[in-house]
């Protein structure tokens, strides 16, 4: 039976992570850990592992995790969504997918906090699009981008070969691999260009379609969650300054027409909440639906996100696009998240095939 809503263990787990990120993941910290070589916080992912065991909890205890399910790491990132935390937890929940229970060892530095990433084109499209890597014994061939490909130290690869579709693991020192970080639209979220010119790479599966598929509907999820976190974080900026802001001699939130404006901004957080954590806790307990319901959601949160962000911007007026704001950084979040596992049209056409 589903949790049609979160229980009271999930409202404490994403209290203590939100109180931790408010702690050490504020407006300037953020700004701080996007210099960072990585993009993102070291000392804070360590934390937010030790402290909490994000990495984890949707690794099997067997295989060295916390033996929870996608339902905590849900929430988790939620919270790093709505605090615009830079972290490579999305990329090690979508590598940890792929590799399932396939090798010990990785999985258990998965669960200790070791950043994993997965080099694949079904990451930043959908699951239909075509693979540019080519396995003949060696890997041969370019995947770009790649969710802080520049800095995992877990590297896994999907290829082509001659007998179908293969996932493959590549040390990260490995001779002919070439990792380029990208500068892109979104300063919180990592992304790089993985080169490979045969490059050794030891075989995790070599059919590895039911694999992807699973792999790219829990990627769907998980970056759900972050756009639900990332429209909350739009809304509550919004609100907050409607109720600061004065014009013509009272706030700016007292106006009718900004009211139906936020209100309906509220309607899209809370529709994608619950579309979010519908569809996760189908995927949790393997329902008939759960496919159905992970690329209404992913259809759903994307767009919900982008529209949200595009008010945070136009409700703020001036100062959301100056640098010291954070309203645009709430833009170009939901900007990236939106390109990832298939575009709102893409997730819709899986929808109904």
């Amino acid at each position: 039976m589903t949790d049609l809503v979160p229980t009271r263990e999930h409202t404490e787990l994403a209290a203590a992570v939100r109180n931790l990120l408010d702690r050490r993941s504020d407006s300037q910290a953020v700004r701080s850990a996007i210099e960072q070589p990585g993009g993102y916080d070291a000392d804070l992912w360590a934390t937010l592992c030790d402290q909490v065991g994000v990495a984890a909890l949707a690794i099997p205890e067997e295989h060295g995790g916390a033996g929870f399910s996608l339902a905590e790491t849900y929430v988790v990132l939620e919270e790093l969504g709505r605090s615009l935390t830079p972290s490579p937890l999305l990329a090690s929940v979508i590598a940890s997918s792929a590799l399932g229970p396939r090798d010990y060892e990785s999985s258990a530095r998965i669960a200790s906090g070791a950043v994993a990433t997965l080099a694949w084109s079904g990451v930043t499209g959908d699951i239909a699009a075509p693979v540019e890597v080519r396995w003949d014994g060696a890997l041969h061939g370019t995947v770009s981008p790649v969710l802080n490909g520049d800095t995992a130290e877990i590297l896994l690869v999907v290829a082509e070969h001659d007998a179908g579709t293969g996932l493959f693991l590549v040390d990260p020192t490995a001779d002919g691999l070439r990792r380029t970080r990208l500068a892109g639209m979104d300063p919180t979220t990592g992304f790089a260009r993985v080169e490979l010119d045969a490059v050794a790479a030891e075989p995790i599966s070599l059919d590895a379609a039911e694999i992807l598929a699973t792999t790219h509907r829990v990627g769907t999820l998980a970056t759900a969650a972050l756009q639900v976190g990332c429209a909350q974080r739009g809304l509550d900026m919004t609100v907050a300054y409607a109720k600061q802001r004065e014009q013509f001699g009272r706030p700016i939130g007292s106006f009718q027409a900004l009211k139906h404006r936020m209100a309906d901004m509220l309607v899209r957080v809370q529709m994608s909440r619950s579309g979010a954590w519908a569809a996760v806790q189908a995927h949790v307990h393997d329902a008939p639906e759960a496919a159905r319901l992970a690329a209404a959601a992913g259809s759903y949160c994307s767009e919900a996100a982008m529209a949200v962000a595009a008010e945070t911007v136009q409700l703020h007026g001036g100062i959301a696009i100056t640098w010291e704001h954070d309203a645009h950084l709430v833009l170009k979040r939901a900007q990236a998240l939106h390109q990832l596992f298939g575009l709102p049209h893409q997730q819709r056409a899986a929808l109904i095939s």
